[in-house]
């Protein structure tokens, strides 16, 4: 089994010049684990972002 995420709530907390999200969601891990997550999103429109994370030194870059 791969991981997979699951979508919980999308609230939004602003939606001026930018919309700021209040994600929740829930990542199933690979032995079946489920861990909950909440994260703030600003959606800036057209763009992309890319966190580099080490699995092995389990570090972000």
């Amino acid at each position: 089994m791969t991981q997979q995420i699951t979508l919980i709530k999308d609230k939004i907390l602003s939606d001026n010049y930018f919309t700021l999200h209040n994600i929740t969601y829930d990542l199933t891990r690979k032995d079946g684990e489920v861990i909950r997550h909440k994260r703030e999103v600003y959606d800036r429109g057209n763009g992309a972002t890319i966190l580099l994370y080490n699995a092995k030194k389990r570090a972000w870059f």
